[in-house]
Order: structure tokens, then C-alpha cells, then sequence
């Protein structure tokens, strides 16, 4: 990170769903600029519909001026299906993304660190994620959370495909 960018009004909301459409948009802009031709169709079609997972998880957005720039998902419990691989006490982070315009101001930090306050409130015992081998910048902003690699929890949804486990415990 090089820095919070504090220009301009910054605020972290629940997506509404008239800005669906702009937050979708914005995973796939991260997720292409970061991934290219190794991202599946199938999983850009998943990550893009953000009405599809706004009933089993809290979708937060990052606007700026008004304006959406970033968006993560947190998954507060065990049983909702967006919960993949969780153990009890644990809630999940999923799909962080920021528009590549908007990238190493801080924005991700925020969101995250919005989710880690959530997950405390709720009394959740750690946060889990998984993410892909390519995504070394998110790496490097997960551990300075406080965030720790977890490989028995790594795993495989596609041959193709290898996921990295990270768990901050919250205590």
C-alpha cells in the first residue's frame, strides 16, 4: 500500500441494488486486470452477479465521491452457502476487489478492515478466505492484517485452479 488516498469523500455501505450492475463491473475489471485469459467465463459470469449472493452474505461497497470503487463480501456464518470450507466461529471474506484505477490507495485496506470490525461485533472466533496463487498484492495486504497461510485448508475447485488459505484468528 502505498498510502490511504484521502481526496474526496470515502464511504463503505451495503451495496443498494441500483448499484449492482456498477459493483459487478468493477469485480470483473480487478479480476481480468489481475488474472487476463486464465479467468474462467463461468466464474467472471459467478463474481459479476452481485444480486445472486446479496440474501447469504453482506456485500460492501467503497464509494468515492459517489462513485463505486471497490467491494468485498463477508460471509458471518457457517450455514449460508456462499461458506465454503468454514469451521464453526468462523466468517469468510470473499471477492475483495478495487477498480485497477483506483488500486494501492488504500481502498482494499479499508474494506477489509470494515470486515474484521464486522466479524468482531458479531464475535465471530477468526475470518477465513481462500485466494488464487496469482493474487501477491492481496497476499501482502492479508498478512499485514494479520492474517496467517493455513495450507491444510488450501484447495482445488478445478484441476486448474489451486487456492491458498489464510485465517486471522480475532481473539
Amino acid at each position: 500500500m502505498d498510502g490511504l488516498e484521502t481526496d474526496g469523500l470515502i464511504q463503505i455501505e451495503p451495496v443498494t441494488p441500483q448499484e449492482y450492475e456498477a459493483t459487478g463491473e468493477i469485480v470483473l475489471k480487478a479480476y481480468r486486470n489481475l488474472l487476463g485469459a486464465s479467468l474462467d467465463e463461468g466464474y467472471a459470469r459467478y463474481i459479476a452477479d452481485i444480486s445472486a449472493r446479496v440474501d447469504d452474505s453482506l456485500v460492501l461497497i467503497l464509494r468515492k465521491n459517489n462513485k463505486v470503487v471497490g467491494t468485498v463480501t463477508f460471509v458471518g456464518d457457517s450455514s449460508s452457502p456462499m461458506a465454503e470450507g468454514l469451521e464453526d466461529g468462523e466468517g469468510m471474506i470473499r471477492i475483495l476487489a478495487v477498480d485497477p484505477t483506483e488500486q494501492r490507495s488504500g481502498y482494499g485496506r479499508l474494506l477489509m478492515t470494515e470486515v474484521i470490525r464486522l466479524a468482531k461485533e458479531r464475535g465471530l472466533e477468526a475470518l477465513f478466505l481462500h485466494s488464487t496463487q496469482e493474487m501477491v498484492q492481496a497476499h501482502r495486504l492479508y498478512r499485514s492484517l494479520g492474517f496467517l497461510r493455513t495450507p491444510q485448508r488450501d484447495y482445488r475447485p478445478i484441476e486448474t485452479v489451486s487456492l491458498l488459505a489464510f485465517r486471522m484468528p480475532l481473539d
